[in-house]
């Protein structure tokens, strides 16, 4: 009978509150990574780029906080590890057809239609929403699931076919190994691109001694030829 020691609650019953919160704050993480610009918080849209660690942001965001050049800015986290344009990439996305954009509610408010996602794969049509891993290529931008690259084997873009290797794909807000292994090709593309640039310095600044020298002996060379005479 009720109260009286003989009814046990089920486990679902026990659980069944904080799986409910947990389920509301994994699809709120999901819309702010894939939905919404990492660093300025505002909605993604055209032109949308991605960093060398594979988050998402809005072009014109990147752009205004690389030309804030205040004393007392302090970098985001988001974008701390952006130092040039040329450290993101913009996008080649392929649009959702089954995406209605912004919907309206009966009251005439303006929502995000995030029953469906706004790009999808182009080669197999998984929707880009953070429930399927996608990636973009570093040398071209376009952007697919990981399982198209992986069914499909290829040396070139499936989109626009330029060459890529291994280490020009970029997950998409991959998980924390991602983004590590993700951080390690960055520094060594970066420490690499650093000691070109020094190489063909000092190959640039040998070769401008070289020409001073041969001037100079050139210049001394006339001069003696004029002494003489």
């Amino acid at each position: 009978m009720g109260c009286d020691g003989g009814t046990i609650p089920k486990r679902h019953e026990l659980v069944k509150g904080p799986r409910k919160v947990e389920k509301v704050d994994k699809n709120a993480e999901l819309v702010a990574r894939w939905y919404y610009c990492a660093l300025s918080q505002e909605k993604l849209r055209r032109p949308i780029v991605a960093c060398e660690l594979g988050r998402l942001y809005n072009k014109d965001a990147i752009i205004e906080f690389l030309l804030d050049k205040s004393a007392d800015k302090t970098p985001m986290e988001a974008a701390s590890h952006i130092k040039s344009i040329k450290n993101v990439t913009e996008l080649n996305l392929a649009d959702n057809p089954a995406w209605s954009g912004d919907k309206e509610s009966i009251k005439g408010d303006k929502y995000d239609d995030i029953q469906s996602a706004r790009f999808i794969c182009p080669v197999v049509g998984l929707e880009m929403n953070g429930r399927h891993r996608f990636c973009f290529l570093r040398n071209c931008g376009c952007v697919f699931s990981e399982r198209a690259l992986k069914e499909i084997k290829s040396e070139v873009c499936h989109k626009c076919g330029v060459p890529f290797q291994e280490e020009d794909v970029i997950i998409l807000n991959g998980n924390k190994e991602d983004v590590e292994v993700l951080k390690k090709r960055m520094e060594d593309r970066r420490l690499k691109s650093k000691s070109e640039k020094q190489a063909k310095t000092l190959v640039m600044t040998q070769s401008s001694v070289q020409t001073d020298l041969v001037e100079s002996q050139e210049r001394e060379s006339s001069l003696s030829d004029t002494s003489s005479n």
